[in-house]
């Protein structure tokens, strides 16, 4: 339980990114919340005078329910940082390492986390040859949500090589990240910073009703079954939660985080992949986050609040200073 007097509190929501419904749901879920908890609200859209907004606000504390560029990619964080206001979730650095898909793989993996290969490619290159061999998938290299992610197989309707006709990433973004596909089970294990240390809460699996877990099966009711907790072998259950725990940490990050995987359960323990960590994961009904709090015991309410007193707590660690990750 927290202990939280009460507060102040900036919900920092909106913004101009793909993410903006989506970061929209999730601010006012958290400012409903906080208000029936007896605390003050102010929701502040971010827009390019944030700064002058929050510092007229002058609030005890912002949450930060931004997703994707720049609420996420340190942006937002280092302007909190010069400002001195506490704020929720990942630092500067951490939020610049995790939003960049490979700047991620190449601080988890010398530590042991597995994820799959791949490399950077021209998305003009695309319409020339495969960068690796299919099927592999294409994402943008900081995006969340799964935006803008294609799977190419020697089935799809992409063509081969890609058509520049064809719908896809390669339309919107002048690089990609190009991984092998994995094949099997989709999942996700949340962490969350209490008093004593974070702690990973479950493992959910997802079962998206069509297609693969992207954008709208996401956030669309009805079109993905959640099973929390999954039902896996114990000890893929426990490798989970052991790896989330671990990317959370060699990170850095704050608060919470999420951290997806793919399990190809004929191979095991060795079939378990991580595909990105995120620091800023969703608070909307239909989100991971609270589905796993709850399951363990914690309402959406008190989850706000271990949130911000965990934000509360790294700003009096930093002191004056305030612009460090640790």
């Amino acid at each position: 339980m927290t202990d939280l007097p009460k507060l102040h509190v900036a919900v920092l929501m909106g913004g101009w990114a793909n993410e903006r419904p989506v970061s929209l749901m999730s601010g006012e879920g958290v400012a409903k919340a906080l208000e029936e908890r007896g605390h003050k609200v102010t929701r502040i859209d971010m827009d390019r005078q944030v700064a002058a907004r929050i510092a007229e606000t002058a609030p005890d504390v912002v949450f930060n329910a931004l997703h994707g560029v720049p609420g996420e990619d340190g942006s937002v964080q280092g302007m909190l940082d010069l400002m001195g206001v506490p704020y929720t979730h990942s630092g500067l650095a951490t939020s610049v390492i995790a939003i960049d898909k490979q700047l991620t793989k190449q601080a988890l993996v010398p530590h042991g986390i597995p994820m799959p290969g791949g490399r950077i490619v021209k998305s003009e290159d695309l319409f020339e040859r495969d960068p690796i061999a299919r099927p592999y998938v294409l994402k943008p290299v900081n995006e969340g949500s799964s935006v803008g992610v294609a799977i190419v197989t020697d089935e799809s309707n992409h063509g081969n090589p890609i058509a520049r006709s064809a719908k896809g990433p390669w339309q919107d973004f002048p690089e990609l990240l190009a991984e092998p596909y994995i094949k099997g089970r989709e999942m996700t294990s949340a962490v969350v910073d209490f008093e004593d240390g974070p702690r990973a809460l479950a493992v959910t699996e997802l079962k998206p009703k069509s297609g693969f877990y992207d954008f709208d099966a996401k956030y669309t009711d009805g079109m993905t079954d959640h099973i929390c907790p999954a039902d896996i072998p114990d000890d893929i259950r426990d490798l989970c939660l052991e790896i989330a725990l671990k990317a959370h940490k060699v990170l850095g990050c704050k608060g919470t985080s999420r951290t997806d995987f793919r399990w190809d359960e004929e191979q095991g323990e060795d079939g378990l992949f991580v595909l990105e960590t995120n620091t800023q994961p969703g608070m909307t009904p239909l989100s991971l986050v609270p589905e796993q709090a709850k399951h363990s015991g914690i309402e959406y309410g008190e989850l706000v609040e271990t949130i911000i007193a965990a934000a509360l707590r790294d700003h009096k660690r930093k002191g004056p200073a305030g612009a460090k990750d640790g």
